[in-house]
C-alpha cells in the first residue's frame, strides 16, 4: 500500500462538537487510520480556535489527527445569492496557494460549493498532481430548478462544473442521479463511485420515548421531528400546510418539531404564528452529539424536500442517514430513490408532493399505529446497520482513493 497525503478541501467541514454533517471529518479520521495524513482545508461556519498564521485571517492546527487550514469566511444559506458567491471566491482566492505549493499527493475537494473545484484545476495546470472531485449535488441543474435565472451565473457553473468534471482523475458521488449527471458530463471513461451520506451508528442510538426533552411539547404528543437546514430547498411550508390539517381534524395530539436554522426559518415562525398553527415547535440547530439525544427521544423523522424533480435521485440528505441511525420511521414527501427504499424496506411512509391532506392522514396512520411504527422504527436501525454504516462507507471511501492514487 502506498502511503498518501491528502490535502482535503471542504469550506463547510465540521466535528462532532458543531452542528452539520462530519462526513468529511470521518472520512479523514479513516485516512489517517489507514496509515494516510490529512490536511483539511476549510471555512469558518464555525470558529474552531486553532492557532493564528502569519497570514492575516487563516489560523492552522490539529483536531483529532487532523491537520486543518482554516479560513475566516463564512457563508450561509441565509446570504443572498450574490453574497455567497462573494465569500465562495474570497475562500478559494485566500485557499488555492496551498493547492500550489502545500506537500501533498492526492487533492481531494468536496462541494458544495462547486467553487472548490477551482484548486483542483489550477493545481492541474501547474502541478500535476491526482484531482479527485467529490460532487454532492448537481450544478447548475439544482440552482435552476429552484429558481435562478441569471444567465451569466448559470452559465459560469455549467463552465466550472464541466471544468472540474473534465480536470479531475476521479470523482465521488453521493446518490445515483449525481453518478449518472457525471458519466454524463464527464466521458464513461472517468472512475466514478457513489458513495452516499452514511449513518453514525456509534453515535446514534434508538432511545426511550420518555426521554423526550423538547420544550414545549407534552410526553403524550406523537412527535415527528425535521432537523438540519431550513432553506428553500426543503420545502417547509408543506409541513405547516399539513399541521393546519391536522388542527381542522383535531388532531393536536400530533406535533411537529423543527430543529435547525436556514433562510426560511423566520417566515416559517411568523406564518406559524400569523396562521395559529400551535403544533409546530422550532429549536435551534444543535451539535451531533446533542441532536442524537432527540432523534431518540421523538416517533417519526420527516424528511421534507421541495417538488423538484432533480431532487428525486440527486440528493443524499444527512437526515435521512440519521434518522434510520436512530431508529426513526420515516414520512417522506417527495419520490426517487430514498422513497423506493423506505417503501421497499417498510422504513416508514412516502406521500405525494404538494399533497396536504394526503401529507396529514398518513400522519395520522403512523401515530394511530404504535406496533407498526415501532416495528418501522426496528426495521430502520437494521437496515442503517446493513447499507449504510459510516465505518463501511469511510472504507468504501479510502479503498476508492488507494485505487485511484496507485493507478498514478
Amino acid at each position: 500500500m502506498i502511503f498518501m497525503k491528502v490535502l482535503y478541501y471542504h469550506q463547510y467541514f465540521k466535528t462532532p462538537d458543531y452542528p452539520g454533517g462530519i462526513r468529511s471529518y470521518e472520512f479523514a479520521k479513516q485516512l489517517i487510520s489507514r496509515g494516510h495524513s490529512v490536511c483539511m482545508v476549510c471555512g469558518s461556519s464555525h470558529n474552531l480556535n486553532l492557532p493564528k498564521t502569519q497570514r492575516k485571517g487563516i489560523t492552522r492546527g490539529y483536531i483529532d489527527g487532523i491537520e486543518i487550514i482554516q479560513i475566516m469566511v463564512s457563508v450561509t444559506n441565509k446570504d443572498n445569492i450574490f453574497k455567497r458567491l462573494i465569500g465562495f471566491l474570497i475562500f478559494i482566492l485566500k485557499s488555492v496557494n496551498f493547492a500550489l505549493f502545500e506537500d501533498y499527493d492526492l487533492l481531494y475537494t468536496s462541494s458544495t460549493p462547486l467553487t472548490v473545484g477551482i484548486p483542483g484545476i489550477i493545481m492541474k495546470l501547474f502541478r500535476k498532481k491526482i484531482f479527485v472531485f467529490e460532487v454532492r449535488d448537481l450544478w447548475p441543474e439544482l440552482p435552476k430548478a429552484l429558481g435562478l435565472k441569471n444567465p451569466f451565473l448559470l452559465w459560469g457553473m455549467s463552465i466550472l462544473e464541466w471544468m472540474s468534471y473534465r480536470f479531475s482523475d476521479a470523482c465521488v458521488g453521493l446518490s445515483p442521479g449525481i453518478c449518472d449527471g457525471i458519466i454524463k458530463k464527464a466521458g464513461n471513461n472517468k472512475p466514478v463511485q457513489m458513495i452516499p451520506n452514511a449513518s453514525d451508528l456509534e453515535l446514534l442510538f434508538p432511545g426511550e420515548r420518555n426521554n423526550l426533552e423538547l420544550y414545549g411539547i407534552n410526553p403524550n404528543h406523537t412527535v415527528a421531528v425535521f432537523t438540519g437546514s431550513h432553506g428553500v430547498a426543503n420545502g417547509l411550508d408543506s409541513v405547516l400546510d399539513a399541521a393546519k390539517e391536522l388542527m381542522k381534524m383535531k388532531r393536536d395530539d400530533i406535533v411537529f418539531a423543527f430543529v435547525g436554522d436556514g433562510k426560511m426559518k423566520s417566515h416559517l415562525l411568523e406564518r406559524a404564528k400569523k396562521e395559529g398553527i400551535s403544533i409546530c415547535f422550532f429549536y435551534d440547530l444543535v451539535p451531533k452529539n446533542v441532536l442524537s439525544k432527540i432523534l431518540a427521544s421523538v416517533d417519526i423523522g420527516l424528511m421534507i424536500l421541495a417538488n423538484v424533480p432533480a431532487f428525486y435521485y440527486g440528493t443524499s440528505p444527512n437526515k435521512f442517514f440519521d434518522y434510520i441511525a436512530s431508529g426513526l420511521p420515516v414520512f417522506c414527501n417527495y419520490p426517487g430513490w430514498l422513497a423506493d427504499m423506505i417503501i421497499e424496506n417498510n422504513l416508514g411512509a412516502v406521500c405525494p408532493p404538494n399533497n396536504p391532506l394526503a401529507f396529514a392522514e398518513q400522519i395520522i396512520e403512523l401515530a394511530d399505529n404504535k406496533e407498526a411504527l415501532l416495528q418501522k422504527g426496528l426495521n430502520c436501525r437494521v437496515f442503517a446497520e446493513k447499507n449504510f454504516c459510516r465505518q463501511k462507507m469511510s472504507e468504501n471511501f479510502v479503498d476508492f482513493l488507494e485505487i485511484i492514487s496507485n493507478k498514478h
